[in-house]
């Protein structure tokens, strides 16, 4: 990802970006500062890094796409990557050197979308505050990150995907802001929790989860995540890359929304997500059971919805082996053709 440590007010750029963001009624208080990016040509992978506010909290926002935006162009479809409770927005755009590509980031832009995420508060490079960083606080994160897609991009409705704790967010976002949701995605999702193993295991520092807004998380914590659920599903290799790039800001994560799984579930009532939904699960995620998720799908009222679950994947769905069969599933359902009749 593009690194910078500039102020915005030193930035002419940024703050022409803040005074006409200004002006839109951006969500939450967001404006948009663009950060410098080196121009693409054609066919090469752009990135920009931007900022956006919720109440005083700064919010860093990552987009990648091929080609340079130009206003003169067509607008490529959005697609908001939204990340989960113990990793930061570089989930979704690692790198692996010798073993393929494992950037969902770099393989939708050429699939031809315009691809955004975002560090939610506490996480990455965003703002650190005294809150733990819910469920609902990241639902808000992204209510301010919609001011900048649509400054940016100016279109009004995105694609959404959200993994694990993300797929929670983006699950309460989509019944916060219908109107802000083409099609949404939601992978590693839990319902209900009933009768997952690694929620139950979660829950036994519940008490501690109450009573503190931040948990240890360490470099061994990051590669459990290949073996958690069944060993040999992901590779080693691409759990130390994503620990070289999530433990550089320390060894802490937010303990909210591993609080909202262990005792507030559910979190999103399906009947209010009015979207064209496509729900995923891993044959072998601990996070939630068959049956919690069909529950979930049947009370969708949309009948524009898929429930895929992909053989020889765990909880790590876009960091997986089969990371292939997410980039198909999921491309297809967002290259759904409108119906011609209903």
């Amino acid at each position: 990802m593009t690194d910078t440590n500039e102020k915005l007010t030193d930035r002419p750029l940024a703050r022409r970006a803040v005074l006409k963001g200004a002006g839109l009624g951006l969500i939450a208080g967001g404006v948009a500062a663009a950060m410098p990016a080196a121009a693409a040509a054609d066919g090469e992978i752009w990135s920009g890094e931007y900022w956006t506010q919720k109440g005083e909290v700064p919010l860093l926002m990552f987009r990648k796409r091929i080609g340079t935006p130009k206003s003169s162009e067509p607008p490529k479809p959005v697609l908001f990557f939204v990340h989960g409770s113990s990793v930061t927005s570089r989930s979704y755009d690692i790198s692996v050197p010798g073993h393929g590509e494992y950037s969902v980031m770099n393989e939708f832009a050429r699939y031809g979308f315009d691809c955004w995420t975002m560090d939610h508060e506490n996480y990455g490079k965003s703002g650190r505050t005294s809150g733990n960083s819910d469920i609902k606080s990241g639902a808000e994160d992204l209510k301010a990150a919609v001011g900048v897609l649509v400054h940016e991009t100016g279109q009004q409705k995105f694609h959404w995907m959200g993994e694990s704790g993300g797929a929670l967010r983006v699950g309460l976002f989509a019944t916060m802001a219908p109107e802000r949701v083409n099609r949404l995605i939601l992978s590693a999702f839990t319902y209900k929790g009933e009768g997952s193993p690694t929620l139950t295991k979660r829950a036994e520092k519940l008490d501690y989860f109450r009573t503190h807004n931040m948990r240890k998380w360490t470099r061994e914590d990051v590669l459990s995540i290949a073996t958690r659920d069944r060993p040999g599903t992901s590779e080693m290799a691409v759990m130390e890359a994503l620990a070289d790039a999530d433990m550089k800001f320390g060894e802490q994560m937010p303990t909210g929304t591993y609080l909202d799984m262990t005792a507030n579930l559910p979190i999103v009532d399906p009947k209010t997500v009015a979207a064209p939904t496509l729900l995923i699960r891993g044959e072998y995620d601990g996070i939630a059971t068959v049956a919690d998720l069909q529950e979930f799908f049947a009370q969708l009222p949309n009948g524009d919805r898929q429930f895929v679950i992909l053989p020889g994947v765990a909880h790590s769905v876009v960091l997986g082996k089969n990371r292939q069969l997410f980039w198909h599933v999921a491309r297809a359902f967002l290259d759904m053709p409108q119906p011609t009749s209903t």
